[in-house]
């Protein structure tokens, strides 16, 4: 069975209770648990990890490795300027989804740009909670 990492990055903890006209009222619990359900009517398992701390989220990126076939990573405001994840993520070549609940594009001018984007499979931004559940599509796509 494929495992894929739902890693999710700084501030993401307080989803549900931050900015819910941008990020909803759902917990990151209650879209964690769609996730997993999703993974497994697809046939994948589902590790889930948050942290907010830069390095936490480079050493699960490293041991996914070992453990995972595949990332959906939700990395918040690193996604702008983290060189360390985005080296993290080419160096342990699995494929990797960024994901954004939010239309970055249509925020502050310093999110328009990902770091991480040119080491990703691809990125999906804007649907909510949804944007997660296309990634768990774009993951089972990526592996066949």
């Amino acid at each position: 069975m494929k495992k894929v990492l739902l890693l999710h990055g700084p501030n993401l903890n307080l989803t549900g209770l931050r900015e819910p006209g941008v990020y909803g009222t759902e917990t990151l619990a209650a879209i964690n648990a769609e996730v997993v359900d999703k993974c497994a009517k697809l046939g994948m398992d589902c590790a889930v990890f948050q942290s907010n701390s830069e390095g936490a989220l480079i050493d699960r990126i490293h041991a996914a490795r070992e453990d995972c076939d595949a990332i959906i990573l939700n990395a918040g405001a690193y996604t702008h300027y983290s060189y360390a994840i985005r080296d993290a993520i080419a160096a342990v070549r699995l494929p990797c989804i960024e994901v954004h609940m939010s239309n970055v594009h249509a925020r502050e001018e310093f999110r328009h740009t990902s770091v991480l984007a040119p080491v990703c499979a691809g990125v999906i931004a804007g649907f909510g909670k949804h944007s997660y559940l296309l990634a768990v599509d774009a993951v089972k796509a990526v592996l066949g």
